[in-house]
C-alpha cells in the first residue's frame, strides 16, 4: 500500500524516492530550492510566480504582499538525501497533505528537468506514507528520519557514526537539510510547524533525544527495530 488511509489529524511517515533511484538534488541550490518548496507550498495561497515572487527576499522570507500563511499541513520533520527525501507530516485538513506532496514534487520537477535540460517527473510515482498512532512509535520514527538519516551521510556512514557518536551528533546538528539541527540545537525554521507541535514536546530534554537516537541508531543497525516501530518506517 502506498498510502494508508488517513483524515484531518493523522501523522503520516512520507517518503518520495527520484525514478530508477536516481539523485533529485545535485548541489547547493537544489537542495535549497527543496527547503523553499517545503515552506513557501505549504499555503492555501498560491503564487503561480512563486520562484520570481521571492527573488529578492531574504531566503525563506515571505513575500509582504502574499496573505497571511495558511499552511496545508504541519510539517514535523524532515531530512533531505540525495535520491530521496523523508517527511513526518500533520494532516490539517482532508486532502491537505496530498496537495502539499503534489506541489512539492510538481516544483522540483519543473526546475530540475529545465535547470538540466532532462524531461519527465523528477521521481519514481507517487509518494509513498505510512500513518503513526502512539507517542512512542513517533519518538522512534522522528530519530529514524532525522537522525538515522541524516548520520547516514556522515563520513563512514551509520558505522563510523556510532564509532563517534558524540562527534556525528555535532556534525548532524550542524546539517542544514535536516530538521536534526532544529530539534537538536533548539533553532527556529519557519517550515517547522510551531503550534501542536508535538515533538516540540518529545525532544525538550535534548539530553534524552540524543540518548534515544543513539538507542535507536544501535537498533537499528543490529536489526532489532521493534516490530511495532519498523512497521512505519520507509526505506
Amino acid at each position: 500500500m502506498r498510502v494508508e488511509p488517513h483524515g484531518e489529524g493523522s501523522v503520516l511517515h512520507v517518503l518520495k524516492r527520484g525514478g530508477r533511484g536516481a539523485n533529485i538534488v545535485r548541489d547547493e541550490s537544489d537542495k535549497k530550492h527543496f527547503l523553499q518548496c517545503l515552506y513557501y507550498l505549504n499555503d492555501e495561497h498560491r503564487d503561480t510566480n512563486w520562484l520570481l515572487s521571492i527573488q529578492q527576499g531574504e531566503f525563506l522570507a515571505r513575500p509582504p504582499d502574499w496573505p497571511r500563511q495558511k499552511s496545508l499541513v504541519d510539517v514535523w520533520a524532515w531530512t533531505l538525501m540525495p535520491n530521496h527525501f523523508h517527511l513526518i507530516l500533520h494532516e490539517r485538513s482532508d486532502g491537505g497533505i496530498a496537495k502539499f506532496m503534489q506541489r512539492v514534487g510538481g516544483s522540483m520537477s519543473a526546475r530540475f528537468n529545465a535547470k538540466y535540460q532532462e524531461k519527465g517527473s523528477l521521481f519514481q510515482g507517487s509518494y509513498k506514507a505510512r500513518v503513526v498512532d502512539v507517542d512512542a512509535d513517533l519518538r522512534w520514527l522522528a530519530s529514524y528520519v532525522m537522525v538515522k538519516n541524516t548520520l547516514e551521510l556522515y563520513p563512514g556512514g551509520l558505522t563510523k557514526a556510532l564509532q563517534n557518536f558524540d562527534n556525528a551528533w555535532r556534525w548532524g546538528s550542524a546539517y542544514p537539510f535536516s530538521s536534526m539541527a532544529l530539534y537538536a540545537a533548539q533553532k527556529y525554521s519557519p517550515i517547522i510547524a510551531t503550534r501542536d507541535n508535538v515533538l516540540r514536546e518529545i525532544f525538550k530534554d535534548l539530553k534524552k533525544f540524543k540518548k534515544d537516537s543513539h538507542d535507536m541508531l544501535k537498533a537499528y543497525a543490529a536489526k532489532r527495530s521493534p516490530e511495532n516501530q519498523s512497521k512505519i518506517t520507509l526505506e
